[in-house]
């Protein structure tokens, strides 16, 4: 059985991979723009907290994190994004880099992926974290996450929309 403090470490480690191959191919101009580290980091928060509270793999939750916008060409339009994104994940996975998921979890990773610029809220429950890990972080871009459009009964909390929301406009205000 693995405690609390293993998940940690082995999520440390997934993140430390995922930025070590992500940020040499970001394709975006800024690596701190809208779509960029600032958002992944803000994600991993959300998706970790999510992972604990509607019991899933906090993995999932974190190759998702600095995964699902890693293969963007704009930050404004660009549908296929998160197909490139689960394509990249599975180049990963071939390159033995993304080692920690199994078999079922690695598909759920590429599938919230695929899906997750698509509004949709019913999914199996790690797709619906990995989904409102990063809703929750819209006020950045000055849309305010609504409950109703969230998946989880952790993510539609008022307290968790309202601290996702601090945290967007602190780094909003950092700019």
């Amino acid at each position: 059985m693995q405690t609390q403090s293993d998940s940690d470490a082995r999520c440390v480690q997934i993140v430390r991979k995922a930025l070590a191959v992500v940020r040499p191919q970001f394709r975006l101009a800024y690596l701190g723009g809208v779509h960029g580290l600032p958002h992944w980091t803000r994600v991993w928060f959300h998706g970790r907290h999510l992972a604990q509270a509607v019991d899933v793999d906090p993995a999932v939750l974190a190759w998702f994190a600095f995964l699902h916008d890693s293969q963007r060409h704009n930050d404004y339009k660009d549908p296929e994004h998160g197909l490139r994104a689960a394509d990249f994940a599975v180049q990963l996975r071939s390159q033995g880099v993304i080692t920690e998921l199994a078999g079922p979890d690695f598909e759920r990773l590429c599938e919230a992926m695929r899906l997750h610029s698509n509004g949709l809220t019913e999914a199996d429950t790690a797709l619906q974290a990995c989904w409102d890990a990063d809703r929750l972080d819209l006020l950045r871009v000055g849309i305010e996450p609504q409950a109703k459009r969230l998946c989880t009964p952790h993510g539609r909390k008022p307290a968790v929309i309202e601290r996702a929301n601090r945290m967007a406009e602190a780094s909003w205000n950092q700019r």
